[in-house]
C-alpha cells in the first residue's frame, strides 16, 4: 500500500502523520518505508487490511483532513 496524510507541514511532522507512521511500524508488515512525501508498506492481505483500518481511523482522529491511499495486489511467484 501507499499512503499520505494531509495537511502537510514541512517544518514539523503533524500529529496525524506521526500516528500513521506508528500504526504501520507497529503492524506485522513485511516492509515499511516512511518518508516526508509518501509512505509504503507491504504484507499479506489480512495484515495490510487491518493496518489500513487502523491507519484511517487513527489518522483521522489525530487531525488528518485527507488521506490518499492506494492498495496494489501483487501475485506471488508460482501463483
Amino acid at each position: 500500500m501507499e499512503f499520505t496524510t494531509e495537511p502537510f507541514d514541512l517544518d514539523e511532522a503533524p500529529a496525524h502523520a506521526v500516528v500513521a507512521r506508528e500504526v504501520v511500524e507497529a503492524a506485522e508488515l513485511d516492509a515499511v518505508d516512511v518518508g516526508p512525501f509518501g509512505n509504503t508498506a507491504e504484507g499479506g492481505a489480512d495484515t495490510v487490511l487491518t493496518a489500513v483500518d487502523a491507519l484511517l481511523r487513527k489518522a483521522l482522529e489525530a487531525g488528518a483532513t485527507r488521506i490518499s491511499l492506494q492498495v496494489n495486489v501483487l501475485e506471488e511467484d508460482g501463483a
